[in-house]
């Protein structure tokens, strides 16, 4: 049987990944910081099929400890400070789990369990403005937050530990993906909770940034399929995982509020405050290598994601009701 660690395993890739990959008969270790009280309602459906490790990405004895008892076949690096406005609040704190965590981890692998595949969760915000219509493995980085600076270093790092120490390790530069998992202060939820509770009389505005930033959305259950196939090449590479279509902020809330029957213009004000101090105008992936080279590319539509999570979330308000 298959053995994996993921990292982040309370957060949404690290939940769905932990499900998939129980359903593909691997015994999975799952690492999370230690919290007094239950953060495992992503995972609480099957969280007694998975091995839960204490652990921090600050902290390298805490990730030496868990490779060694682990000794997993795969690791997946999911865990980040991945709230891109608040890495502007914390850049050193941002730097120090998102990108020297990173680097933690694969050394507690080049220590402990050397022969194990490693992926590292890269992120398109290293592209920051990129130049280019879509972006690849040949376009330039020059990420525009703390959040994209880290995850650049760890990007690097994950290269330099497979030039230098001929580790199997694979950055997956995956674009933005949602899912009803999602954090509520990330702003495709922001907006379909803001959608619902708007219909359910709970809420009478939502409070929006730039509504014409684009971005490449797809759903978390469609890249994490994609992580795992990396990690089953017979070579390390990069790759690029995203739609090769993106989508406005202003179309994620038409949506939303079409869910569930109501025009959007009548609810959203936009709010100068929720604008990032140097922001990402528009960013699409370009999967043409990814999807001849893994044999994969996205089954759910921009909009079946955003109705989804619609829906769930009017489940969840009422149920709370």
């Amino acid at each position: 049987m298959p053995s994996a660690l993921i990292t982040g395993v309370t957060g949404q890739d690290g939940s769905y990944l932990a499900e998939y990959l129980l359903q593909q008969d691997y015994q999975v270790y799952g690492l999370q910081r230690w919290n007094s009280t239950n953060n495992h309602i992503r995972i609480d459906d099957f969280i007694d099929d998975v091995n839960i490790l204490n652990g921090d990405l600050a902290d390298q004895s805490s990730l030496d400890r868990a490779v060694k008892e682990a000794e997993p076949d795969e690791v997946y690096n999911l865990a980040a400070l991945s709230f891109v406005p608040e890495s502007f609040n914390q850049p050193v704190n941002t730097g120090n789990i998102t990108g020297l965590g990173a680097t933690r981890v694969l050394e507690a692998v080049r220590k402990y369990k050397m022969d194990a595949k490693f992926y590292q969760a890269s992120t398109s915000e290293i592209f920051g403005n990129a130049p280019d219509d879509t972006q690849s493995l040949d376009t330039p980085f020059q990420p525009r937050s703390p959040y994209g600076v880290s995850k650049l270093y760890a990007y690097w790092s994950t290269v330099n530990y497979r030039e230098a120490y001929d580790m199997y390790t694979t950055n997956g530069i995956l674009f933005n993906h949602e899912s009803p998992r999602r954090g509520k202060n990330f702003v495709t939820r922001k907006i379909t909770r803001g959608a619902a509770r708007i219909a359910e009389g709970q809420q009478n505005t939502l409070e929006l940034g730039n509504l014409d930033a684009k971005r490449d959305w797809g759903h978390a259950k469609d890249y994490i399929k994609a992580m795992h196939l990396m990690l089953q090449q017979d070579e390390p590479g990069d790759y690029i995982i995203g739609t090769g279509e993106h989508h406005t902020v202003r179309e994620c809330a038409q949506i939303a509020f079409d869910e569930v029957g109501l025009d959007w213009n009548e609810y959203v004000e936009v709010n100068e405050k929720f604008f990032r101090p140097a922001e990402v105008d528009a960013l699409r992936a370009d999967i043409s290598e990814t999807k001849k080279k893994l044999d994969w590319e996205p089954e759910i539509s921009f909009e079946e994601l955003i109705r989804e999570m619609v829906q769930v979330d009017l489940e969840e308000i009422r149920k709370d009701a």
